[in-house]
């Protein structure tokens, strides 16, 4: 089981965080009662820039959860086409030899699934398997990959596709001035990202799936997710969040290392979700990564913000295309997410 390429697609408005900040000052107008605190909010997230859905000025339209929903779904499926489209390309697989489609997104709904959709307007096989997953959040990129090893391991002649879109932008809650809904208006952004893990018969180049782990810690579920209302999805984000990776994360990835019969020394390259700044330096202390180790992290964070479950896939991205380890070196991919949960996959380059 190989990953054979990953590729990242985003939507081509782009804008710079200072102007955002602006644009979200004058959004909540009177509402927000210390637009400073904002500011030091939005300046504490290391982000640089963002991608959003749709121009700034058309979220002032967006009056309901159906109209925001309904934007999601059309750029849901220009984002989806163009980043499995690349990922296909780089892979060197065509479309016609997909096994199975994962879909997985926690900021929209659509039935039928972005994944159906896809089907039909890219001309996938009418026989594919699919899977559309939601819920999972920022830890669904990394489970996506695990799910998809699964398969292949199951049919090793075979190529499954995992695509993640996500559009925080349209999220966005007007009402909800809690210091949760105003750090994710300056952290999280919008774009997609796709995965092609291919069977052991393709003989695919590309870094060797080892092993997988899921981990759920139980009675967690207050840490991470959305509180679904009428006006949609209000963000639900504990401050004890980095608290719990500090505690769980090191010795969690140190029983799976041990259980492959290696040590957390062994590893030469980390592709880990991007959080924020708290959960990287968390991450970091957890599994005491220092001198650059999480450096293909920090810079996703900055250039194009949290994209949930796709952040640690444009990660992967980087890391494949501009930071590829020697032949041989052992990774590991990772990400953690509501439930509360985390996913690691061991990889050989």
């Amino acid at each position: 089981m190989q990953i054979a390429s990953a590729a990242s697609a985003f939507p081509k408005h782009y804008y710079p965080q200072k102007f955002l900040l602006e644009q979200l000052q004058q959004y909540w107008g009177d509402q927000l009662k210390n637009p400073l605190m904002l500011a030091r909010l939005h300046r504490n997230v290391a982000v640089e820039g963002r991608h959003l859905a749709l121009p700034y000025e058309e979220y002032y339209d967006l009056k309901t959860w159906g109209c925001a929903n309904d934007a999601w779904i059309q750029v849901a499926q220009e984002l989806g086409e163009q980043a499995l489209c690349r990922a296909l390309h780089h892979a060197g697989v065509d479309k016609s030899k997909l096994g199975a489609l994962f879909f997985t997104s926690v900021t929209g709904i659509s039935s039928p699934s972005i994944d159906a959709l896809l089907i039909n307007r890219m001309g996938l096989p009418a026989n594919i398997k699919r899977l559309p997953i939601f819920g999972l959040g920022c830890v669904a990129g990394a489970a996506g990959i695990a799910r998809a090893a699964d398969y292949v391991r199951a049919y090793p002649s075979q190529a499954a596709a995992l695509v993640s879109v996500e559009l925080c932008s349209l999220t966005i809650q007007k009402q909800d001035l809690t210091v949760a809904n105003l750090i994710s208006s300056g952290l999280f952004a919008d774009g997609s990202a796709a995965v092609v893990v291919t069977g052991s018969e393709l003989n695919a180049t590309g870094p060797e799936i080892v092993a997988t782990r899921s981990v759920f810690y139980p009675d967690t579920e207050e840490m991470m997710g959305w509180k679904v209302s009428e006006r949609g999805f209000n963000i639900v984000l504990s401050p004890e969040v980095p608290v719990l990776i500090r505690e769980n994360l090191g010795h969690d990835v140190d029983g799976f290392l041990a259980d492959q019969g290696h040590k957390r020394s062994d590893i030469g390259s980390w592709v880990l979700h991007t959080g924020g700044p708290k959960v990287l330096e968390a991450t970091a202390a957890a599994l005491d990564l220092h001198n650059g180790q999480l450096d293909a992290s920090w810079d996703c964070l900055k250039k194009v913000g949290n994209l949930s479950s796709a952040s640690v896939l444009v990660v992967l991205e980087d890391v494949m295309q501009n930071r590829r380890p020697e032949p041989g070196t052992l990774g590991l991919l990772a990400a953690m997410g509501p439930g509360f949960c985390s996913e690691l996959v061991l990889l050989k380059w």
